[in-house]
Parts: structure tokens; C-alpha cells; sequence
């Protein structure tokens, strides 16, 4: 996969955290602490390969996801997150 990220995603702190699929929060939970995780929920992004708003936990477990700095994600922009990931 390209370590050249295709687009720039602003994070920004959503008003109602957003449903996460359990199988994201399971794959997440040896890489990240509680607390990180817990922080995470309350975050979004507007994921411009899927082309709508999705939860930062689902942005950060996609294939996608290069990294995370200062609040902008680089996203390589390959096939985005699963579909099923992509809850209302």
C-alpha cells in the first residue's frame, strides 16, 4: 500500500457519538487504551472515499488510514472502509 496520503481529513468532535460496529471496537482494543477509545467514540470525520460522515474509530480501523496528526487524518483513498462498517 502507498504511505502517500491522497486526502487530508479534518477530526472534529461530533455532538452525538456515532453507533461503532463491535467488530471495529474488538479490533481496536489491543492497539489503543480504554481511554483513547472512550475519546475516539465522541469523534468524526467526513470519510471522502465512502463519501459520508463515519465515526473516527471506523476511520481509524479502515485500510485506508495512514495517520493521525494534530487533528487531520491522511487517508490513502484505496477502497475505504467496509460497507457494514458504515453505520447510521
Amino acid at each position: 500500500m502507498p504511505t502517500e496520503a491522497k486526502f487530508k481529513v479534518k477530526v472534529y468532535p461530533s455532538p452525538k457519538p456515532k453507533k461503532v460496529p463491535k467488530a471495529v471496537s474488538e479490533e481496536l482494543k489491543g492497539s489503543a487504551g480504554p481511554k483513547a477509545i472512550s475519546r475516539m467514540k465522541k469523534e468524526s470525520v467526513d470519510c471522502p472515499v465512502a463519501k459520508k460522515e463515519a465515526a473516527f474509530l471506523v476511520c481509524f480501523a479502515c485500510p485506508s488510514f495512514l495517520r493521525r496528526v494534530m487533528g487531520v487524518v491522511d487517508c490513502a483513498g484505496g477502497q475505504g472502509p467496509p460497507q457494514d462498517w458504515l453505520l447510521g
